[in-house]
């Protein structure tokens, strides 16, 4: 069963870059980098439908495998939550070598039981992973008794980390909310302005700079899946009119089926970058007014867009003398390859290179139509070495990437701001582009840059000391 759902996945009809592939590539699935053994963290299925599901706050997540595989994986997201902590609580089964013997399913049941018992959430998710994969633990089968023995949601995650990689596990997360959570609940408030945004994790707290927006004009988020998620949004989703896919390369599966099962279209946007955040309110209202909201809600979208673009170029045009001429290394990937660059432009900074890792072909092409055509400026993967000599030569003044190059640009002694999933500050819709200059302005013009940028003494004289000897 698992096995035909994998393949169905590689099949994806919603995912333009798996459609581009021939029949043979498609099989290797939704990467081409092979997985290391061991490198679980930020990489395995199983990390991928943790970090997919975990938002949701107020359900168990019980990783039924090792330790190691919780304590590899656990919140490596900034994925906040406006009420229950619960999801910050790590649960696992501990499997040991006697459970690889005996077989780890009634430890999972005890589990399960124990729990529920001590923590009476509205639901738990079981996630399986390598080693009770490989014994033949069936999770399913488990859970499915739990369910029934206990009245609430026991929800098996069938993704093993060896199945495949992170954004697989995306999917496979995705396709358990599908199976076991969405539609399961009916609700009494459903309206003709209920949105769901799909893909968007609530990182620093970022799904909170665009939900006002959506306030403002009387639409209803009736889930995020699964930023600052509860159980009972998500299970309610069905009733939404409209979705909005925020990252489609990992959850497109829940986008497409939901439009197949319920009929509720969707679109893809971004809430990075100003005209993005723009283009997605316009879209989001259009839509809901073809599908029934009030005809006027056109036009308020357009009278907030004017009101909330004008503060924020304002703002942002307040940071150009301090960062006009400054020039950046973006390295990150998908849609921020580009989505942010015409904030860079708006302060005067110049990008001289933008990786288009991850990146769709759309991606590409407005990554390149921001770069005036130059195909050069478009990157995949710089090697270390040719990363620290264009900030070593002074080519470009400050990287933007994550917080695994970030060493490489302290190295070099250049500035480094996080841009990925492990930042502090959240960058999402006017406000968040307006947060991200102000963080640029802090790293570029730190003072500190000065100093530590000088030679050292003994290299301004021209002399090397060395130990034991004469300077």
């Amino acid at each position: 069963m698992l096995k035909e759902k994998i393949q169905d996945l590689f099949n994806e009809p919603g995912c333009d870059k798996n459609q581009a592939k021939s029949a043979a590539e498609r099989k290797k699935g939704c990467t081409t980098k092979g997985l290391t053994p061991g490198a679980a963290a930020g990489g395995c299925a199983y990390d991928g439908a943790l970090i997919a599901l975990q938002p949701i706050t107020d359900v168990v997540h019980l990783v039924h495998g090792p330790i190691a595989c919780l304590g590899n994986a656990w919140d490596n997201r900034h994925a906040a939550s406006s009420g229950s902590q619960l999801y910050r609580m790590g649960f696992t089964t501990d499997m040991g070598e006697l459970d690889v013997v005996y077989g780890g399913e009634k430890k999972l049941w005890k589990a399960i039981r124990d729990v529920i018992a001590d923590r009476d959430p509205p639901a738990v998710f079981v996630y399986q992973t390598c080693v009770p994969a490989l014994i033949g633990d069936d999770i399913e089968k488990v859970c499915e008794a739990a369910t029934e023995k206990f009245g609430r949601p026991v929800v098996p995650v069938n993704a093993p980390g060896f199945v495949g990689s992170k954004n697989l596990g995306n999917k496979l997360g995705g396709e358990a909310l599908l199976d076991y959570v969405i539609g399961t609940v009916e609700p009494d408030d459903a309206g003709p302005t209920d949105v769901n945004i799909i893909g968007e994790y609530n990182l620093s707290g970022e799904l909170w700079q665009v939900k006002p927006l959506l306030e403002k004009l009387g639409i209803r988020l009736r889930a995020c899946i699964t930023g600052d998620a509860r159980f009972q949004d998500v299970a309610t989703a069905h009733r939404a009119r409209v979705n909005m896919m925020v990252c489609s390369q990992a959850m497109i599966n829940v986008g497409r089926k939901m439009q197949e099962r319920w009929g509720i279209p969707y679109f893809e946007g971004s809430f990075y970058g100003i005209e993005d955040t723009s283009d997605v309110l316009r879209t989001m209202a259009r839509m809901l007014v073809e599908r029934g909201a009030p005809a006027d809600l056109t036009d308020r979208t357009e009278a907030l867009i004017a009101e909330e673009e004008d503060k924020a170029w304002a703002a942002i045009r307040a940071f150009r003398p301090r960062l006009e001429g400054r020039k950046v290394l973006l390295y990150t990937g998908g849609h921020k390859s580009w989505s942010v660059i015409s904030a860079l432009h708006e302060v005067g900074m110049e990008v001289i290179r933008t990786s288009v890792r991850k990146a769709t072909a759309n991606d590409k092409a407005r990554a390149l139509d921001l770069m005036d055509g130059d195909e050069s400026a478009l990157v995949g993967q710089i090697p270390a070495p040719e990363m620290y000599r264009m900030l070593e030569d002074g080519e470009a003044d400050i990287m933007l990437s994550g917080g695994r190059t970030q060493f490489i640009a302290l190295k070099a002694r250049r500035p480094w701001l996080d841009i990925n999933q492990e930042r502090h500050y959240a960058y999402a819709g006017y406000v968040g582009m307006v947060e991200l200059v102000r963080q640029l302005d802090k790293a570029i013009n730190n003072p500190m840059w000065a100093l530590i940028q000088k030679d050292a003494p003994w290299d301004e004289q021209g002399q090397v000391r060395t130990s034991g000897g004469e300077g």
